[in-house]
Order: C-alpha cells, then structure tokens, then sequence
C-alpha cells in the first residue's frame, strides 16, 4: 500500500469541522480485488486535493466484497470538487460496473 506524505494532525476541532461522506460499497462475485485496487488508486490523488482531510477506505474482514470510505471535506463544496476531479471520473467510470451497492450518506457535525 502506497503510503501518503501529508501531515496530519489529530485534533478533535479539525476532524469534527467539515462535511463528511460515508460510503459502503459490495463488490460483485469475483470483482473484490480489483475494486480493492481501484479504492487503493484513489488515496493519493484524493489525499492531494486541497479540500480533503481525509479519505479512509476500509474492507471487511468478514465479508471480503464489502468496502467502507470514511471521506473527510473542508466543506460541502469541497467534496463536490472531488467529484469533477479527472481521477474521480476516471475510477468511477470503472469501479460502478464492479459493484452491486453504493450507497453514500453525507453528515455533518452537530457538536
């Protein structure tokens, strides 16, 4: 795995300030490895945009075809640029027919 070279650091006000997307995804029959390489090619780009904080993809170690993004924005507009982004478009172009699930849920913080 590809390790990225952005300094974070772990306050709780910067991680409970900005708009978050939740994402559960389930790979067709015999395409697991292949969304998981896809997921693993966004990090990089993703983690350079200047609105992410965050982008956490995460597999289950139960059912080997379910995946979870944990993706953290400055802002809604943020992750709205995310998705014009050449690398967005290029992967979900490819990933979408992989899968038999996608849903994405946004959330906000309240304290």
């Amino acid at each position: 795995m590809q390790r990225i070279n952005k300094q974070v650091q772990f306050d709780f006000r910067d991680y409970n300030d900005g708009f978050v997307i939740a994402i559960w995804l389930v790979a067709k029959d015999g395409e697991e490895e292949e969304v998981a390489k896809l997921l693993e090619g966004l990090v990089a780009p993703t983690m350079a945009e200047p609105d992410v904080k965050l982008f956490l993809p995460y597999r289950s170690p139960k059912d080997i075809k379910t995946f979870f993004l944990f993706e953290l924005y400055r802002d809604e507009a943020g992750w709205q640029a995310h998705q014009e982004t050449q690398h967005f478009l290029d992967t979900i172009r490819v990933l979408e027919p992989k899968l038999d699930k996608r849903e994405r849920v946004p959330f906000v913080p309240f304290l």
